[in-house]
Order: structure tokens, then C-alpha cells, then sequence
């Protein structure tokens, strides 16, 4: 039902960090300062402006600094989802976690990703959007003119309802802003067993036509590297958004 904030949400927090090294070496990249908090926090913080309960936070790589972080923090209130056996990627991730997410609608938010909100929080304009009766996932999108950080192509085109398709080689278009709403029905049964892609389930919620997206009001980040650190902190502080 639109407008029903999803009480559980997913952060994917297990990568291996690889382009940000050599801040990488010692710590995970979800503790990665960025504007005075770790990345992580970005992620939480836009959970708990949306009144989530309860997060569930997959990790694998160095995962000891990012567990005594988190158990600093009760809102949201944090589950772990331990992949140091076996580094499971985005979806893998979000397959292992589903006992604890549950039936319902659920977020998911990148651990290394964040905006900065307008007015009213984007989670909350995502929940407002959610149609479950049309869509099996809605993503937040970021408009690559008000993105920080974004090196690449764009993900996605939207039409004039939001459905998405890929852009392929269109330079026009929305990145995905690492946030969305997804029903947990798309990964029953899930299309791989293991370690597999999101990119998996984008694509085939696009051949049912139950892919759409919200563009993002505010400013989005993306921290990939060391140099990009300064760039983020530089929007953050003329927005006044550091901690």
C-alpha cells in the first residue's frame, strides 16, 4: 500500500573496498570517514530520519571495526547478517538476510552512498511512491546534473509513469542512487545460488514491467575513492551538512 514507511531495511556493507585503498587496508569501507561520520552512518541516519525500526547490516571484509560501530547505535535498531565465509554480493546478500527482513516490503541502501535531503526525507517520498500492486522494486534516482562523485554512464530511463528500462548507450538518463523499496517476493525463488548481482533482478522485474523509479530531490554522493573524499566534503559543507 503507498505511504506505508517499510519498518525493516537491508544495508549492504560487505565489499571489499578495492578502489579506496590505501584507507582500505585497515578498515572496512563502510568506516571510511566522510564530513566527520563514517559512511555507514549517512546510510543509517537517513533510515532513522524515516522511522525504520530495524536494520539489517551484511559484512565480510575486516569485519571487527564495523560491529563495535554499530553496537554504538539503537536507532535504527541494527542485526548483523555475517558473510565472512563467503562474500555473497549485492542480491547474494539481501538472500541470506530475508528470514530477518520478512514478508514484507523492505529498504535497501548502499553502505557507500548518500544525498543530502531537500525537504522531506527521499525515503519517506519512496514509501509515498511504493504502488506494491505494480512494482516489485522502486529505486531512487539521481539526476547525474545534482551528483557528486558519478564517473560513469547513466543506469536507467524512466517514462512518463517511472517504469524503467536500461539506458544503454543513451547518455540521457538516471543513475541509481543505491536506495529502493523491494518486495521480497522477486527473490522466491532467488535466480542463482551464492554469491550473485542485484543487477540480476533489476533486469528481470524490467522484462515484467514492475521496475520503477523516484528521482531523488536534493544532492547524491558517491565516495569511491581517496580523491573523492574532499569533493564530497566540499558539497557537504556548503550545504551545512557535516557532523
Amino acid at each position: 500500500m503507498s505511504g506505508v514507511v517499510p519498518s525493516n531495511a537491508m544495508v549492504l556493507a560487505a565489499g571489499l573496498g578495492k578502489r579506496m585503498r590505501p584507507i582500505t587496508n585497515t578498515i572496512p569501507k563502510p568506516m571510511v570517514v566522510v564530513g566527520g561520520r563514517p559512511l555507514i552512518d549517512w546510510s543509517l541516519d537517513a533510515l532513522m530520519r524515516a522511522g525504520v525500526a530495524e536494520a539489517v547490516v551484511n559484512m565480510h571484509y575486516l569485519p571487527e571495526p564495523l560491529a563495535v560501530h554499530l553496537e554504538g547505535r539503537t536507532n535504527p535498531e541494527i542485526r548483523i547478517s555475517d558473510e565472512r565465509d563467503l562474500l555473497l554480493d549485492s542480491a547474494g546478500g539481501i538472500v541470506r538476510a530475508l528470514p530477518m527482513l520478512g514478508k514484507e516490503p523492505f529498504f535497501i541502501v548502499n553502505a557507500d552512498t548518500f544525498w543530502i535531503d531537500r525537504d522531506r526525507p527521499n525515503l519517506l517520498r519512496l514509501a509515498g511512491a511504493w504502488d506494491a500492486s505494480r512494482m516489485d522494486m522502486l529505486l531512487l534516482l539521481a539526476d547525474p546534473a545534482a551528483a557528486t562523485g558519478h564517473s560513469g554512464k547513466a543506469d536507467f530511463l524512466a517514462d512518463a509513469d517511472g517504469r524503467l528500462r536500461r539506458a544503454g548507450a543513451e547518455a540521457a538518463g538516471y543513475i541509481y542512487a543505491g536506495a529502493a523499496i523491494i518486495h521480497p517476493r522477486i527473490f522466491m525463488p532467488p535466480l542463482r545460488q551464492g554469491p550473485h548481482s542485484l543487477n540480476l533482478y533489476f533486469d528481470l522485474a524490467i522484462e515484467r514491467g514492475r521496475l520503477f523509479g523516484l528521482p531523488l530531490e536534493g544532492h547524491w554522493l558517491t565516495v569511491g575513492t581517496p580523491d573523492a573524499i574532499a569533493l564530497a566534503e566540499a558539497v557537504l559543507l556548503r550545504a551545512g551538512a557535516t557532523a
